[in-house]
């Protein structure tokens, strides 16, 4: 018994080492400076989601089902992150993108950011948000193809990682760039 102890406890360390070395990228709580500068922006349920690494419960969020036009920001910086458009139902119950979106301005390029994420042992794709440190959720090789109108990914986000802004509510440039159909 004591040896099948010592390998689980050596499995177990074994993965937090490697989980350490590949978590480099995005900042995360603690370190930056971001999760306490937005501590008193965010609701409870929305820092441990954007800040601790949480996932909310599906189907029971607020936009796994929103079928409105808009945009989605990252819920502390609010730097557009993904649109309507690209939004699917993955059957999953949490919001889902083919793609990130692409901003009007070019300082917000390329904001989702990917990394390896070890925390379930098999290894995952973490997105977090490069203005901010918020913690997305996944991204993983099961969207729709490009037959489809996809990119054969889908971005699985946390609701509590976002703010939605419809349409009708963006100022008229956001609002010509993002839905011209250019």
């Amino acid at each position: 018994k004591m040896f099948k102890f010592i390998c689980v406890v050596s499995l177990l360390f074994m993965f937090d080492m490697i989980k350490r070395f590949f978590s480099s990228g995005p900042v995360k709580s603690g370190g930056s400076g971001f999760a306490q500068m937005y501590k008193d922006k965010l609701t409870p349920t929305q820092f441990r989601v954007a800040y601790e690494h949480g996932t909310e419960r599906p189907f029971s969020n607020e936009y796994h089902d929103n079928k409105r036009d808009g945009i989605y920001l990252s819920v502390a910086s609010e730097v557009p992150l993904f649109h309507s458009k690209d939004k699917f139902d993955s059957g999953t119950g949490w919001p889902s993108f083919t793609r990130p979106i692409v901003p009007m301005s070019p300082e917000h390029a390329d904001m989702v950011v990917e990394t390896s994420d070890f925390s379930l042992i098999m290894p995952r794709t973490e997105v977090s948000c490069k203005a901010d440190g918020v913690h997305l959720g996944h991204v993983f090789n099961d969207g729709p193809s490009a037959s489809r109108g996809g990119t054969g990914l889908r971005y699985c986000i946390n609701s509590a990682s976002l703010k939605f802004v419809p349409k009708e509510s963006l100022p008229a440039a956001e609002k010509e760039f993002y839905f011209s159909g250019k």
